[in-house]
């Protein structure tokens, strides 16, 4: 028989060690942590195989007073909790005073402290969570801690490591997200004796998102600052435009403090619902500041899970915030072309010496400029003309190019009623350069000079309003439309199922028509109930269906604007919708349905669409700002403005 018996010092350390020691970036998160409840502002991390056999933290922190330094290393020693009503409202990052004891007894620790009121720092070094030396030591304010030979009594932990490659990314990921956290603390982070991150301290967020994350994804951010209900939000969202493939660039700081929280989250992206692709999900650093009374933050041994006390205002207060963002500061996409090598380029020469080939014969693209350098802008020349520049010797222009040159007539703007060729310009011969501005404008004929000059004089005016016209149609899918110097490019299907989508939703139920003859639709079973118990969701999408038994329904009567063809297989979506659903119909899944509706009714990209038709839709997309995605997330209009053409024709 067993008896019951009380487990060694070492024994049950070594356990309790295993709560919160898992890996080297385990110790370095409650080192870091520390830290920051110390007060520092600079931070240095290193580590050296991984964090396996060294890592070392140091700080410029207030520093332990000499009376407290071995007390700090036994179990349940803190200076952050002094009663159990203290844990009702938690202020700090460490709280359990568990993290020196269970470093300590599986790994070999060195410390050097110093606190502002003291002469001299205390040194002192323990092993296995035995003190070996206490001193005093020589040091600046503030605490370094070296950990060294970590699980080196604990060979089954050790076992379990991975590569040091891994462990130390591990710990880099630790080290990034305590950066975002705290923007006005600088940390670097030396691994192997290389420099790999360095934040400025600035206490400006969006330099420690450019340090951590990088310069693309700091590019593609909106600001986010909000609050609502006692809720904080502040920090930064990626555009919709730039959503991500996964879930790994969303970062959520409550207090501070690194969290997974689903409430937060679900509220991101439903925010972000209808402006971005499927498949997609946003991209965030959000500090979430609330009081501390009401989020209980031990109930994780790593603390990175919370509990709120009213999770439905954590919802609403990042819900309203990240969706004002968007609404307010997502502007349409611009298109930026590539940009040339060279400002003016000189006629068909290349910066990089190379021949350029004008081809039109097997094994090359007819009408297309081949050359090794960079080129945004491909003129087309037509006709089988082949010609070879290099660029020792002048340019030989074929007599046929120049032939062409000379019958093509020079360029004329359309809003003038003359011909070309009855108005000249004569400058004229001053030296100052002021009078260059005194162009006259000389008629050929003595008649029109006459009408001129008796005309009455005109009344200049402000800046003329910015005319708005659709110049065209390209592949049958986009509508150009020139506004003032901006050439927007709107996708006609995405458009139009936008639009669709927001009538509905606006309506609350789709407009709809009786059909001439009914449409039988036969369904799956689950399917077919579905839809007979789901009649009046259907009406409110625009249809009415009867049963006809046998697992059919009768389609009478359809919305307005959705095509004949597409009716049966509206209804057959929708129904598979439905079946999946199930009686969870929340508004969500209704908008669902709504959208459904609405991209079938669409227009489709390569339908044709009269200039009228055209017209209409453009100016609906313009005159509301709001119409940017579709409801798949497709951005429905991108903006070219007219610099970023200039530039590749080399006028800028």
């Amino acid at each position: 028989m067993n008896r019951i018996h009380v487990l060694p010092k070492a024994v049950a350390e070594k356990i309790a060690a295993g709560e919160v020691v898992e890996r080297p970036a385990s110790v370095v998160k409650e080192l870091l942590e520390n830290a920051i409840d110390a007060g520092a502002r600079v931070l240095t991390l290193e580590i050296k195989n991984g964090g396996v056999r060294f890592i070392r933290v140091t700080d410029n922190g207030g520093g332990i007073p000499a009376e407290d330094v071995a007390t700090a290393f036994l179990r349940h020693a803190t200076s952050k909790v002094q009663k159990d009503t203290d844990l009702e409202a938690i202020g700090t990052l460490g709280f359990r005073g568990e993290a020196l004891a269970s470093i300590t007894a599986v790994s070999k620790v060195e410390l050097i402290t110093r606190t502002a009121d003291e002469l001299e720092g205390s040194r002192i070094a323990l092993e296995g969570g035995e003190v070996l030396e206490q001193g005093p030591a020589g040091c600046p304010q503030g605490t370094t801690i070296v950990v060294r030979d970590l699980f080196y009594n604990t060979p089954a932990r050790m076992k379990f490591l991975k590569k040091d490659v891994t462990e130390g990314n591990a710990v880099r990921a630790v080290a990034e997200r305590l950066a975002l956290s705290h923007p006005e603390v600088s940390l670097k982070f030396i691994k192997d004796g290389r420099e790999e991150l360095h934040t400025p301290g600035d206490s400006r967020l969006v330099s420690a998102i450019y340090a951590v994350l990088g310069r693309d994804f700091a590019r593609d951010l909106l600001e986010v600052a909000y609050e609502l209900g006692g809720v904080q939000v502040a920090g930064y969202v990626l555009k919709p435009v730039s959503a991500r493939a996964n879930r790994n660039m969303q970062f959520f700081f409550l207090n501070g403090r690194l969290v997974k929280s689903r409430t937060a989250m679900a509220a991101l992206e439903q925010a972000y619902r209808g402006s971005i692709m499927v498949g997609r999900f946003p991209g965030c650093v959000l500090h979430i500041a609330l009081s501390p009374a009401l989020v209980d933050v031990n109930v994780h041994p790593a603390k990175t899970e919370v509990r709120f006390a009213d999770e439905h205002a954590v919802f609403e207060g990042i819900y309203y915030a990240v969706k004002n963002a968007i609404a307010e500061k997502d502007p349409r996409p611009t298109l930026q072309l590539p940009q040339t090598e060279e400002k003016h380029p000189a006629p068909f020469a290349s910066s990089s010496g190379s021949q350029l080939h004008f081809a039109s014969g097997k094994g090359s693209e007819a009408g297309v400029l081949h050359t090794g350098a960079t080129t945004a802008y491909t003129p087309v020349v037509r006709g089988r003309i082949d010609v070879t520049v290099d660029d020792d010797e002048p340019c030989q222009t074929p007599r046929e190019t120049v032939d062409r040159q000379q019958e093509r007539p020079s360029p004329v703007s359309s809003v003038q009623a003359a011909e070309p060729s009855a108005y000249k310009t004569v400058l004229p011969e001053v030296q100052r350069p002021a009078d260059l501005h005194a162009v006259e404008l000389e008629h050929v004929d003595a008649n029109a000079q006459a009408s001129a000059a008796s005309a009455p004089p005109v009344l200049e005016e402000g800046p003329p309003a910015l005319v708005r016209r659709v110049i065209g149609q390209c592949f049958g899918t986009y509508i150009l439309v020139e506004e003032g110097d901006t050439l927007y490019l709107i996708d006609k299907h995405a458009a139009h199922e936008r639009i669709l989508y927001e009538e509905i939703r606006k309506q609350g139920k789709a407009a709809s028509q009786l059909l001439l003859a009914p449409r039988a639709v036969t369904l799956a079973r689950e399917e077919y109930a579905a839809v007979l118990e789901n009649r009046t969701v259907l009406s409110d999408t625009g249809f009415d269906v009867d049963d006809f038994g046998g697992a059919t329904v009768l389609v009478r009567a359809a919305p307005v604007y959705l095509r004949e063809n597409d009716i049966v297989p509206a209804v057959e979506e929708l129904a598979g919708k439905l079946a999946q659903y199930g009686k969870d119909l929340t508004p969500e899944r209704i908008d669902d349905l709504y959208h459904s509706v609405a991209c079938r009714a669409a227009v489709k990209a390569g339908d044709k669409t009269g200039p009228e038709e055209a017209s209409r839709l453009a100016e609906r997309v313009l005159a509301l700002d709001d119409v940017r995605y579709c409801p798949h997330g497709r951005p429905v209009a991108f903006v070219l403005t007219r610099a970023e053409i200039e530039k590749q024709f080399g006028r800028a």
